[in-house]
């Protein structure tokens, strides 16, 4: 098929989250089951250029919006890749600090950005002459894109045959903007009602782009399900349960040239389910980076991401005062809202050699954190996905998690009885549920080790890789073709 994919990050380009790792590897699979891809981004200008070859393509573009015309450049990677990679020059949107936003707030006109940037994504297309058979567009940043095919008057019926997907990867998210960019983005009356963009006297171009996409796809089977109903839906849930019938539930994938802790470039030392070895360097040399104690019978406890109320920061806060007095290490890599960078920054000083953190990201202390931890703390509220327990389990690292989303699809309970399972699963959004099951967990590790071991073993078998993952989601593409043409 020909496929567009229209995303507001991607790795290695721009990322901000999972939606970039996602976009960037799955851009990367699809090109090689012998798809025709191309994926367009903005060209920001927190892109290292001097990295990415490029080359112009189209030095002069209108873009054609409601009620104006912007004239945008269009460069090309130049580097060989199985796929093109598109990048639109438009400075007055996309030369500015961060991709979303400043000091945790959100520039005012992201809803002008993006529509503008899934119109001209899409006026790519028709210069280069590519017709998709799908365009693929993830989350409210390109949510819009699905409204443009079916409404917009494209020359010559362009895109009369072209079939939309929208993936949701975070339904938290949903690019709710001032119902005045209405005429600008190109929505009329019709258009600006309940049914479709309007929502609590604001434009919201998630609910739009759900509303005129062919099929839907979040990254979870359980998520899937979740968003039918509140709270999961995050009050669109009555506009999704109309679409049911038209949502796939399809868990991400992981890296695995990236994630594999027996090639592991970053780690230093390698090991896998057989031989655990390198495991123990790893927990040693984390253990130095972080300024603890070196013990290798001190369990290492880790959380890394995002510093968001939806990761359960209230909650992990909320147990600290009973928790640290456990026998144990608490590590922290992380960033975003102040107060929980301020909170979890001067953590260290209250508990000297027993808790380190970092405020910020650095890729190869992600990869010796998982490597070297002995278990990884993820209490989210809400999961559309995530990678980092899937990372973990492929790492050894015996995850301890919320029973969300795709939490849920990958990591198997505990069962004392049994001896089954690869991680331990709590229910309630409280404190109290979330440390009687780290204390579960500190339990098994000092009075079960055998059953501790074994977990690590199942979870490092566990295949995470795309392949299933893929196929799904070109099933839904062929779902998606097959009812655009009843719209012929």
């Amino acid at each position: 098929m020909n496929l567009l994919i229209v995303s507001s990050e991607a790795v290695p380009y721009a990322q901000t989250g999972g939606l970039g790792d996602v976009v960037g590897v799955m851009t990367q699979e699809l090109a090689a089951r012998n798809h025709h891809v191309k994926l367009i981004l903005p060209f920001y200008s927190s892109i290292d250029r001097s990295l990415f070859k490029v080359k112009k393509s189209i030095e002069m573009m209108n873009v054609e919006m409601g009620n104006t015309t912007l004239i945008c450049r269009v460069w090309q990677l130049d580097n060989g890749q199985p796929y093109d990679v598109y990048f639109i020059e438009y400075n007055h949107y996309f030369n500015r600090n961060s991709l979303y936003g400043d000091d945790n707030e959100a520039y005012l006109d992201n809803g002008k950005r993006f529509a503008f940037f899934s119109k001209a994504a899409l006026e790519v297309a028709v210069q280069l002459n590519f017709k998709p058979d799908v365009v693929h567009a993830n989350d409210w940043q390109t949510a819009i894109i699905t409204y443009y095919l079916k409404t917009w008057n494209w020359r010559n019926g362009f895109f009369d045959h072209t079939a939309s997907v929208l993936t949701i990867h975070n339904l938290g998210y949903q690019g709710q903007t001032d119902l005045s960019a209405s005429r600008f983005i190109g929505l009329n009356w019709m258009q600006v009602r309940e049914e479709e963009f309007e929502s609590l006297g604001t434009l919201n171009l998630l609910k739009g782009g759900i509303f005129y996409a062919d099929q839907i796809t979040t990254v979870s089977p359980t998520y899937a399900k979740e968003i039918l109903t509140e709270p999961g839906g995050c009050g669109l849930s009555q506009f999704l349960s109309r679409r049911a019938k038209d949502i796939t539930g399809i868990l991400n994938g992981v890296d695995n040239k990236e994630w594999d802790p027996e090639s592991d470039q970053m780690l230093p030392a390698n090991y896998n389910r057989d031989d655990l070895a390198g495991k123990g360097v790893c927990k040693k040399e984390l253990q130095k980076t972080f300024s603890l104690p070196v013990n290798e019978s001190i369990p290492i406890f880790a959380f890394i991401g995002r510093f968001a109320d939806q990761k359960g920061l209230s909650i992990l806060k909320d147990t600290l005062d009973t928790f640290l007095t456990w026998e144990l290490q608490l590590i922290i890599l992380g960033s975003g809202d102040p107060f929980y960078s301020e909170f979890f920054g001067n953590l260290p000083n209250y508990y000297p050699g027993k808790v380190s953190a970092y405020i910020g990201f650095q890729s190869n202390l992600a990869h010796l954190i998982e490597a070297g931890s002995d278990f990884f703390i993820m209490p989210s509220l809400y999961e559309p996905c995530g990678l980092n327990q899937m990372y973990s389990l492929l790492y050894g690292t015996p995850p301890i998690v919320r029973s969300t989303g795709g939490l849920v699809d990958t990591v198997d309970n505990y069962d004392e009885k049994t001896g089954r399972g690869t991680g331990f699963i709590f229910q309630d959004i409280s404190p109290a549920a979330l440390l009687n099951t780290m204390g579960w967990a500190l339990n098994t590790w000092y009075n079960n080790r055998a059953s501790y071991s074994i977990m690590q073993y199942r979870g490092m078998g566990k295949d995470f890789s795309w392949n299933g993952s893929i196929s799904e989601y070109e099933r839904v593409f062929q779902r998606a073709k097959k009812r655009r043409s009843h719209w012929q």
